[in-house]
């Protein structure tokens, strides 16, 4: 069965241009033609050259999500060869761009092989500048590069990553998230054993967080942080 209907349903759902929309449609045709990789809390070496990028689908949602709630500075956990980083970026710079004055905006990517980080940013560079310039990738482990000079808050956290670093790298941004702040996560059904730290953590209500499963392909988390209320 053919993906381009899936494919041009999603790219319906955004603002970008031609040149940006075609790299789209090119880096999700071959996303597709894949087999579907599930890392799990398992080795990730059968990663390497694979996109395991969010579905277009899925991608929409983020995307929407991100121009509902004005989103403007963005980390995502695990970029991969950059095809979800995209959507991020495009409704980074389009939030950023609707505030009075330059209000600025940024995309904290990250991506621990140095091979994978280079065709992302080829990737990017063929979206166009809509895309590139608001990009910021942090080669390495992110449990390191995420430790400084994140935004004074942060709007979205995107975790499409190894299930281990899921949680460690919630911990690490959570103290810059502002209320309201989403935090969305793939695959939390089908990959649930390796996921039980961060849903454990995210339905604690010590911890200021109120989660759902939105019922996508593998299942995708929801979460929001809305601190803790005062009685």
């Amino acid at each position: 069965m053919s993906d381009i209907p899936l494919i041009n349903t999603t790219l319906a759902s955004i603002e970008a241009s031609p040149q940006a929309r075609q790299a789209l449609h090119d880096l999700h045709t071959r996303a597709l033609s894949e087999a579907p990789f599930l890392g799990g809390n398992g080795p990730t070496e059968g990663a390497l050259d694979k996109f395991v990028a969010l579905d277009p689908d899925k991608c929409a949602l983020v995307y929407l999500l991100l121009r509902a709630t004005g989103a403007r500075f963005v980390v995502e956990a695990g970029t991969s060869f950059g095809l979800s980083t995209i959507y991020l970026a495009l409704a980074v710079g389009q939030n950023a761009a609707l505030r009075d004055g330059d209000g600025g905006g940024r995309v904290i990517a990250t991506e621990k092989e140095p091979a994978k980080a280079a065709v992302a940013r080829g990737h990017w560079s063929a979206a166009g500048s809509e895309v590139e310039r608001w990009i910021e990738l942090r080669e390495g482990d992110l449990r390191d590069t995420l430790k400084v000079d994140l935004p004074e808050q942060v709007d979205f956290l995107l975790l499409d990553i190894w299930t281990p670093l899921a949680l460690p790298t919630l911990v690490l941004v959570r103290p810059r998230l502002k209320i309201g702040a989403m935090v969305v996560a793939d695959n939390t059904v089908v990959a649930a054993d390796g996921y039980k730290e961060l849903t454990s953590y995210l339905g604690d209500p010590a911890n200021g967080f109120k989660m759902t499963t939105a019922p996508y392909s593998g299942g995708l988390l929801i979460a929001v942080y809305v601190g803790h209320a005062t009685l």
